[in-house]
């Protein structure tokens, strides 16, 4: 793997910026995912405050492994942490990752801001990185998260069945899309577009 890949850096956007994550964004998570209580939905990977400790030691330990780069979203106008986000399952060699491990405060939802961190990411990841795939996954069950994902221009490559064992014991079916650089010009004009029409 190549060393330090996935350099620290803060991507700025006209609505949020995205900053590498940092022990002391604690406080600002937990205020963030308790908007919503956002912990006890099942189909989020947000933690409380009792989980928020090992969520970003974890997160912490990955980005030293360079397997991940964890981000905090902060609203440019609040300068508050509205959420987290993250490159992951990062695989330099082959100039592929995911992005994953989103979520947002219940008052960020529906706002236009996801589409805007999207962007931001998948920018950086093509642009700077030199990306040739990107990866986004959800739960088969989640169709608000696979229309979000569809939205974006990402195809839907497949579906892993029983993919991962949940908390509640049952299993998950995990719906894979992606985005490849040959496809990423398009993708970007359409999100311009969508985020201009919306004032974005």
């Amino acid at each position: 793997m190549e060393k330090n890949w996935l350099e620290l850096v803060s991507l700025v956007g006209k609505k949020i910026t995205l900053i590498p994550l940092q022990p002391s964004h604690k406080a600002g998570l937990i205020t963030a995912a308790s908007d919503g209580s956002l912990w006890e939905l099942w189909y989020t990977s947000a933690p409380s405050a009792e989980t928020m400790d090992m969520y970003i030691s974890e997160a912490l330990q990955q980005l030293e492994d360079q397997t991940s780069l964890p981000f905090v979203v902060v609203d440019n106008k609040t300068q508050k942490i509205i959420g987290c986000t993250r490159f992951m399952n990062v695989t330099a060699k082959h100039k592929r990752l995911e992005i994953g491990s989103t979520w947002y405060a219940k008052s960020a939802q529906r706002t236009g801001i996801n589409r805007e961190c999207k962007y931001l990411l998948l920018s950086h990841a093509f642009e700077k990185l030199g990306c040739i795939c990107v990866q986004f996954k959800t739960d088969w069950f989640n169709q608000t998260s696979r229309n979000a994902i569809a939205r974006l221009g990402a195809k839907q490559d497949g579906i892993l069945r029983n993919d991962r064992l949940n908390a509640d014991g049952t299993y998950r079916d995990t719906v894979v899309f992606s985005i490849i650089n040959q496809e990423w010009h398009g993708v970007k004009k359409s999100l311009l577009l969508q985020m201009d029409q919306y004032g974005e």
